[in-house]
């Protein structure tokens, strides 16, 4: 089915709905790269106005992804709730706007609307978005997780504490850890990117973390993002897995490039639920996304990179986790080209996962070849906060010294929080303020060279 727009004295013609949805993309340097960008700022407007006058019901029953071709589009489509989606079944893509911005619609309505709501539906209409759009509708949303403790509530903004090493040496990632635990970061998850996939290496590094968090009662958890066959198997060895990571896309043969399937996925979180390690929840999933993935596996099947990435956060809620984190701005310049491209797509992922009902976060980064510096990321921290993002990144420094790219840190968080009233995970704050580490007012307390922490090293 073709789309017609006139815009100024051009008529455009738009093919079809992967066509309209992919010109109707605010520009970036991977739809370009695809050959999928609109060519002129013209032509973007006309798909922006076609698209916002389409049904919602259109992007239902032509999903971009061929249904029989691709588990991920069988997921959305069986999974999809007709009696949540019935509210807002009569709208087109611009009245489904109206109706997020509405002041009546409640952060409760678009929870209980969320299983009706397809990818698609949720990229289509962020196209046609401002940035203040974005920002204003996914504060409404809280999406609430927990395992030892309660991440996502209003007023809080958790940290991932990234001590990755190039070696995974054990005394220069404790070291980090401590670190970030006197700057009060490490509520999401104690996070370790393993310079190693062997399962040796991943081992110690979850024995490491979790001797950590048993010797000081840490109400966290920990995650080594290896792959999920590695959890799987650690599991069966006796290991103290808290979190299964996977990495994820939105097209079946996407994940493939990542040695996953759905059914890979629910055996690693089947996995992690028999060891019932939680104390306050069950979600025991960590993804992570990025858009351009699947078109740097060359499994995008003419689709723009952020309707996909929506995708990938239905793959997400689909297995409950605890943590959704999309990497922004990781995958390089040839996907998102500068800071303003990398402010976008955060803004946009924000929006798609959480209106999609994933826990999200993000990884407010760049690499140092982009057209982006950390003024760029500070805008991005600083809008996705007002935005009520449920966590980001604590890497020492801002520099991650292990994967080389550039990110958020533990100052960082500080500075988020005292700006924006924001408090940590309350099981996490409270015992801060239990070591002194912060006083009544989440603020830091002043630093003793006889701090039990600090005494462990």
């Amino acid at each position: 089915m073709a789309f017609h727009q006139t815009a100024g004295a051009q008529r455009y013609v738009f093919a079809d709905l992967r066509e309209l949805m992919a010109k109707a993309t605010p520009p970036r340097s991977g739809d370009a790269l695809a050959g999928l960008a609109a060519a002129t700022a013209q032509e973007n407007i006309a798909a922006k106005l076609a698209l916002a006058d389409l049904p919602l019901k259109a992007l239902l029953a032509d999903p971009p992804v061929d249904y029989d071709g691709d588990e991920v589009t069988r997921l959305i489509c069986d999974t999809h709730d007709a009696a949540a989606f019935a509210p807002v079944a009569a709208l087109t893509v611009g009245e489904f706007r109206e109706f997020l911005l509405a002041e009546t619609t409640t952060g409760e309505t678009l929870r209980r609307l969320s299983p009706g709501i397809t990818p698609e539906m949720a990229a289509a209409v962020s196209k046609i978005m401002r940035n203040q759009d974005l920002i204003a509708v996914a504060r409404k949303i809280r999406v609430v997780t927990r395992f030892r403790n309660t991440l996502g509530l209003t007023g809080t903004l958790s940290v991932r504490l990234q001590p990755n090493h190039p070696t995974d040496d054990p005394a220069g990632v404790t070291a980090s850890i401590l670190d970030g635990l006197m700057y009060g970061c490490g509520d999401a998850v104690i996070g370790i990117n393993p310079a190693s996939d062997s399962l040796a290496a991943i081992g110690d590094l979850l024995r490491l973390t979790d001797g950590i968090i048993r010797r000081f009662e840490i109400p966290t958890q920990s995650c080594i993002l290896g792959h999920v066959t590695s959890s799987i198997e650690l599991i069966e060895r006796g290991a103290p897995v808290d979190l299964v990571f996977q990495s994820i896309a939105g097209t079946e043969a996407a994940n493939a490039s990542f040695g996953v399937t759905l059914a890979l996925l629910k055996e690693g979180r089947e996995a992690a639920l028999s060891l019932g390690r939680g104390t306050v929840g069950d979600n025991v999933m960590y993804f992570e996304t990025g858009q351009g993935s699947a078109l740097s596996a060359g499994a995008h099947h003419g689709v723009d990179q952020q309707t996909l990435e929506a995708r990938a956060y239905a793959v997400a809620r689909a297995f409950d986790p605890l943590l959704v984190n999309t990497v922004v701005g990781f995958i390089g310049p040839e996907y998102l080209y500068d800071g303003k491209e990398i402010i976008r797509a955060g803004l946009e992922d924000h929006f798609c996962g959480k209106l999609l009902g994933a826990p999200m976060g993000c990884d407010v980064c760049y690499t140092n070849h982009a057209e982006a510096d950390q003024d760029d990321m500070d805008n991005l921290l600083t809008l996705l906060a007002a935005a009520g993002i449920n966590f980001i990144m604590g890497v020492p420094g801002a520099d991650d010294v292990m994967l080389n790219y550039q990110s958020t840190s533990f100052h960082d968080a500080l500075y988020v929080r005292e700006v924006f009233g924001l408090k940590r995970a309350p099981e996490f704050e409270a015992w801060l303020e239990g070591l002194k580490i912060t006083g009544p007012d989440g603020r830091l307390a002043p630093r003793s060279a006889g701090h039990p922490l600090l005494a462990a090293v």
